[in-house]
This record gives structure tokens, sequence and C-alpha cells, in this order.
């Protein structure tokens, strides 16, 4: 058990809302911490390391929270202090020794994962402090920032052991990555038409609330669609990618569609994804292949996948960043660059192998 100076130390780098009674979280921590002892002495969880009084104390916060969130009345008394004990242990020792985890292919220290993990949290600190999600003035950051944060959160997909679900993931980063490269390629021609359609879609889901300016909202779409010939049955599509229309010859190429992959992907010039991007659909919509899929062919899928859409984000990114910082952090950033970027391609590269010999084995 810590001390009282080390708690207070604890406490105050946690940082708990000012409603919470800190002698009160104290007393709930040692009895917390009394009632684990004895659960450890009599073996009542096998065999665990000894218990993590942050985390213990973490528990024991936000469960306090919740009563403050729940209640008009909180009362500081024994009875909820024994609640809280209660509950923060079971949640402690269930959660922390007894947490179910799928078999893992890969571990967060592996290299293919933490490599690009290191990358991606540098790219990511410093999408942060621009980022104002202001899509008037940072609407390319802010998609871009989103993008990045997708490849993160597939990562840690695969290092749960969620192979399917990661490369489902990748369905929604393969399309963030297209509209960035239209939005970098046609920028003048498209982005108001963009945020237009933005506010499209906000009045068509319900999020604007105003009456009126939904009704001005659908008589401009209306009118619009009037325009190009397009039929009520097609609001929904025009609302999502009408503003592909701002794109030059566009509406002259019958091969263009409003849609994503006649539409946004084949612009983009990515339309050799389109298989890939219609098996990652299909797991999202839950088909039998979400439940009876062989996880390691799927891992070398995502893996995969999202090693070549890192890379184009990257890419995005390295041309911002590289014009709007100083000669020092652009050196700075080459030298990152070549020992962590270099590696990225290395990794994939031997996974492309890897891959290449499990299609070749599975095929025979």
């Amino acid at each position: 058990m810590i001390s009282k100076e080390q708690f207070d130390l604890v406490y105050t780098h946690l940082n708990p809302p000012k409603r919470l009674n800190k002698d009160f979280v104290f007393e709930c921590y040692k009895y917390a911490n009394e009632g684990a002892d004895n659960l450890i002495q009599n073996n009542a969880f096998g065999k665990v390391v000894p218990v993590n009084p942050v985390v213990l104390i973490l528990y024991i916060l936000h469960e306090y929270n919740y009563f403050f969130e729940v209640n008009k009345n909180v009362v500081e008394d024994e009875s909820l202090l024994s609640k809280i004990v209660s509950i923060s242990l079971d949640k402690y020792f269930t959660n922390e020794h007894l947490n179910f985890k799928n078999e893992t292919i890969v571990s967060k220290y592996s290299p293919e994962m933490s490599t690009l993990t290191t990358y991606l949290n540098f790219v990511l600190n410093v999408l942060s402090k621009v980022s104002r999600k202001n899509p008037n003035e940072t609407l390319f950051v802010d998609i871009l920032n989103k993008g990045f944060s997708m490849c993160k959160a597939m990562i840690e997909l695969m290092e749960d052991g969620f192979e399917t679900e990661a490369f489902s993931t990748w369905r929604t980063i393969h399309e963030t990555e297209c509209v960035l490269i239209l939005l970098a390629k046609y920028d003048k021609e498209i982005r108001q038409t963009y945020l237009k359609h933005i506010n499209y879609a906000m009045a068509f889901r319900g999020v604007i609330q105003d009456k009126e300016k939904v009704d001005q909202i659908f008589v401009q779409i209306k009118e619009e669609m009037k325009n190009l010939n397009l039929k009520s049955k097609d609001m929904k599509k025009y609302i999502e990618y009408g503003w592909l229309s701002k794109i030059p010859n566009f509406n002259e190429n019958p091969q263009f569609k409003f849609n994503f992959r006649d539409g946004v992907e084949s612009l983009a010039g990515l339309s050799h994804y389109s298989k890939t991007y219609e098996l990652a659909s299909e797991i999202a919509h839950s088909s039998p292949m979400l439940i009876y899929s062989k996880n390691s062919y799927f891992y070398h899928v995502a893996i995969l996948n999202l090693y070549e859409s890192f890379f184009r984000l990257e890419n995005l990114f390295a041309n911002i960043y590289q014009r709007n910082v100083s000669e020092e952090e652009n050196k700075r950033f080459l030298m990152m660059k070549e020992v962590y970027y270099t590696n990225l391609r290395i990794i994939y590269e031997r996974e492309k192998v890897i891959f290449k010999g499990l299609s070749n084995t599975n095929t025979k």
C-alpha cells in the first residue's frame, strides 16, 4: 500500500473532478487495498502480480464520480464506501487479471506494430497542434488527422486479436485517403462544395434543428439536382457525393458516378483496391466471414493494406509539414524519416513476401 503522501501525489497527478472528496477516496483506497491483500492471500484469483495502486485508485475515482452523476444527493457514509470498494475490487481483479483476451498474432512490441505506432504518434502530435475541427480553416488537416487516428485504431485492434475487425476498419481509412487525395489535387475546385455537402448531410441526418434552415437547404439541394438531371431517388447519393461534380470533366465522363467506387475511388486513382474494399465491406456488414474467417489470413491482408494507406497518408502529411516548419525542424523530420520510414518499407516488403507464401500454400 502506498503512503498518504504518495497517495496525495498520485491524486494530484490524476486531477480528478473537484467535487470528489480526496480524504474519502483515500479511505476507499485503504479498505480496497486491505480487501485486495486478503483476496491474494486466500489465492482467490490464482497467482497475481502485486496490486497496482494507481489502477486501483482510478477504479475508485471513476466509481465515486459515477455516483455523483446518477444520484442527486451523495452521502459519503460507510454504505457508499462499501459499495465503491466492493465494485472497484471486482472490476480491478476481473478486468486486470481475469480479462479475456483473444489469441493474438502480433504484439504491440513487435516491430510491425511498434515502428508504425512510433511514426503515428509523431504525426498525430504534430497534427493535434493545428487541427481545430473548424472545417472552413482546417478541413484537410482535420481529415488527415482522422485518417492517422484510424490507422492507430487499426493497430490496436490487431494487437488485441481482432484481425477481421481491423481489416473492416481499413475500409474507412481507404475512404478517407481517397477524399484527401482529391482535396489535395482539386482543392480550389472542390473545397467549398465539399464543405457545402457536409452541411447538406447534417440537414439530411437531422443534426441541424432549425426547420426553416433545413427547408432552405433542401430547396437548394433539389435545384442543384435538377441542374444535373438527377431524380429524387438520387438525393442521398447526391448529398454524399455531389461535390464530385466540381471536379474537372466529371460530368462529361459517363464512367464517373456519384458513389464511392465509380466516383471517389476512381478519381483518386485507387480503383485497384475496389475488390479489397468490397471484401472489407462484407466483413463490416457482418457476413459469415466475420465469424468464420481465418484470422492469420486477414491479419496479413489488414497489415499490408494498412501500410499502403499509411504510406499515401504520410506523403500527404510530409508535403504539408515540410512546407510549414523551420529548416531545423525539417532536418529533424528527415532524420527521423530516414530511420523509421525506411524500416517501415522494409517491414512492408517482408510482409508482402510472407503473404505471397501463404497465398501460394493455400492454392496448392
